[in-house]
């Protein structure tokens, strides 16, 4: 027999798209209204109770706040510390998290042409779950989203896909640059297909053309985020972490994935121009820095020697300021040059970040931008 509701749930059809709704994600150099960033404190990932790696927060709030708004979200129990430490300037909301990676954890801010702003609510399971993730539990992490869009009165869309802000790199104009080992990991999402991933990143975020790499940086704890190996500077343009030396394994990864980005085309037909980024190191986890980090079963050991993901790919396009990471001294000048000739009209700020990168990420990790609203009729 079949019963009413039968009917109705046979010709409903599912919900709109972002995509289809006219939607979509504009690349990270294009115009903001904020930032949004979290407050770090777990001991067990950071050292010495957080209170190097706050400082470290600070420093990249403030740099990133001489060029846009700031909003930093803190769990209740260290709200009057961080008020105390940011400047006055810099917004302070209670928004709990389980850690501070707001990039991952954070939506993925949407526009429309009439002006609206959106955002996309991923599933988030501290990349990769009970099958490799990083930390247990990560229930107030899955709420910032709901959170911000309540804050900010802003639609959101929930989608069906394990993903990280991380993952992703658009140049607004319709292509996105992602990794296979990050998003085809079996601890992400099992059951799709490398086609049916690019179905949904085009519905969720209105791109039409995929660039796939296969690794990201080595040893990224992450499972390979594209942001720590290579991101859009403009409209077919990338900039990509390098080594020269053959015999570090990153070499093979930057090399595989310069001779996919040089025969790629983009969205709009165009091939692209790679810009190489020196490597910084090989950094490792001094003895020091790994004995003021608790040791508990629900999250990363922190070992002395353990090498790091470090990369000068992973900073902040803002308004009118690039902030990119100060990590090795035989490197940093060099970064800050090639950075400052891709951004002409911004700009580069460099901050200390071996603290940030010691709780495995770096300054685009800790960040994630909100676009200017659209103004119809209007250009920027």
């Amino acid at each position: 027999m079949i019963t009413r509701q039968a009917i109705i749930s046979a010709t409903d059809s599912p919900p709109a798209t972002p995509a289809a709704l006219g939607f979509s994600m504009p690349a990270e150099f294009a115009a903001h209204d904020a930032c949004w960033m979290l407050w770090p404190q777990r001991p067990d990932n950071w050292r010495y109770g957080a209170k190097p790696a706050q400082a470290a927060f600070v420093a990249v709030a403030r740099a990133i706040a001489e060029s846009e708004t700031v909003f930093v979200g803190v769990n209740d129990d260290q709200y009057e510390n961080a008020r105390h430490q940011l400047p006055a300037h810099i917004r302070v909301v209670e928004l709990s998290s389980n850690d501070a990676w707001m990039r991952d954890v954070g939506p993925t801010f949407l526009t429309h042409p009439d002006g609206r702003l959106a955002l996309v609510d991923w599933e988030f399971n501290a990349w990769g779950g009970l099958n490799g993730g990083l930390y247990f539990p990560w229930d107030k992490d899955r709420r910032i989203r709901s959170k911000i869009a309540e804050m900010l009165g802003a639609e959101r869309f929930i989608a069906p896909l394990v993903m990280e802000g991380g993952a992703i790199h658009v140049d607004g104009e319709g292509t996105l640059i992602t990794t296979e080992e990050c998003l085809l990991n079996p601890n992400r999402n099992p059951k799709l297909s490398k086609a049916e991933l690019e179905r949904l990143l085009g519905d969720y975020l209105g791109v039409t053309r995929v660039i796939w790499l296969p690794r990201g940086c080595y040893l990224d704890e992450t499972d390979g985020h594209v942001d720590n190996l290579c991101c859009f500077v403009a409209p077919g343009e990338v900039a990509l972490t390098w080594t020269d030396d053959t015999s570090d394994p990153q070499h093979a990864i930057s090399r595989q994935a310069l001779n996919i980005l040089e025969a790629a085309r983009d969205a709009k037909g165009r091939r692209l121009t790679v810009h190489k980024l020196p490597m910084p190191g090989p950094l490792t986890i001094a003895e020091s820095e790994a004995s003021g980090v608790d040791r508990l079963s629900s999250s990363r050991p922190r070992k002395p020697g353990d090498r790091m993901a470090g990369s000068y790919v992973n900073f902040y396009i803002g308004n009118s300021a690039v902030v990119m990471p100060r990590l090795d001294p035989a490197h940093d000048d060099t970064a800050r040059a090639i950075l400052e000739s891709l951004f002409t009209s911004r700009r580069v700020i460099a901050v200390d970040a071996r603290e940030i990168l010691l709780g495995g990420g770096n300054i685009h990790c800790i960040t994630q931008q909100q676009p200017a609203r659209r103004v119809p009729g209007h250009t920027t």
